[in-house]
């Protein structure tokens, strides 16, 4: 049987904004914490669609088509693959995702917040 976890406790004793961590694996697909804050800067994931559900705090989605999602703290969005698009908190924000292992955390663009999966599967210390 697989650990408890507490997404949001994870997710607010990250340090680094912008930089997911696993914390657990369905079937194909990882589930992600984050603590965000800012801009992470436009992207598309061509193969994957991405999910956003936001804990606490809220999160600002520009989209490639001019149109924009706000989310507050129990909301949920799918970013369809393909589909450029640029999230930003104004405040900590604190996310689940869910997307395949092979997703690439920034998508087609290399930038700072850019987390390789290595990267993502660092241990957490228990929070």
């Amino acid at each position: 049987m697989s650990k408890v976890v507490s997404p949001g406790k994870i997710a607010a004793s990250l340090s680094e904004y912008w930089s997911p961590r696993i914390i657990a694996r369905v079937d194909d697909a990882c589930v992600k914490v984050a603590k965000v804050n800012g801009v992470l800067g436009w992207h598309r994931h061509l193969d994957e669609d991405e999910m956003f559900f936001v804990l606490d705090g809220s999160l600002h989605i520009d989209l490639e088509d001019g149109s924009s999602v706000d989310l507050a703290a129990g909301d949920l969005h799918v970013v369809p693959k393909g589909v450029r698009h640029n999230p930003r908190a104004d405040n900590d924000c604190l996310l689940v995702l869910v997307e395949r292992e092979s997703t690439l955390h920034t998508g087609d663009v290399v930038n700072e917040f850019t987390r390789s999966l290595d990267e993502q599967r660092r241990p957490i210390e228990d929070a």
